[in-house]
């Protein structure tokens, strides 16, 4: 198979592999190269595939998508950093406290609409 991580800004990374293991909002699943064809969202965590040679590579990935059509998967995500295991568990807690403050702020700001909607309304 071949495992193609898009990142918004490049391709993080285009290899060979015979597995991949990654966690869905559902739970964990693992794709070899006689899988059926499926899409799966990506839940912020540790995906783990094993290359050609028999080396297995441990990312840190946030939330995204990931698509098998054939022989070729694709994942697209915003954030993903290769490094060792211990290492990128303290890097998927960091991810998940970046998006937790950009969705505290996110929130902030629909609510301030929101009140400039209604006094501006209200004014009307």
């Amino acid at each position: 198979m071949i495992l193609r991580i898009l990142l918004p800004s490049k391709i993080f990374l285009d290899e060979s592999v015979t597995k991949i293991i990654a966690e869905s909002p559902m739970g964990e699943f693992t794709l070899k190269p006689r899988h059926i064809d499926m899409a799966s969202a990506l839940a912020p965590g540790i995906m783990t595939y094993i290359n050609e040679n028999g080396k297995t590579i441990h990312l840190a990935v946030d939330r995204g998508l990931i698509v098998k059509r054939g022989s070729q998967v694709t994942v697209a995500a915003n954030k993903a950093i290769r490094g060792k295991l211990g290492k990128l568990e303290s890097d998927v807690r960091e991810m998940l406290k970046e998006m937790d403050e950009r969705e505290r702020s996110t929130r902030t700001a629909v609510a301030r609409l929101e009140a400039d909607f209604v006094r501006r309304f209200l004014e009307f």
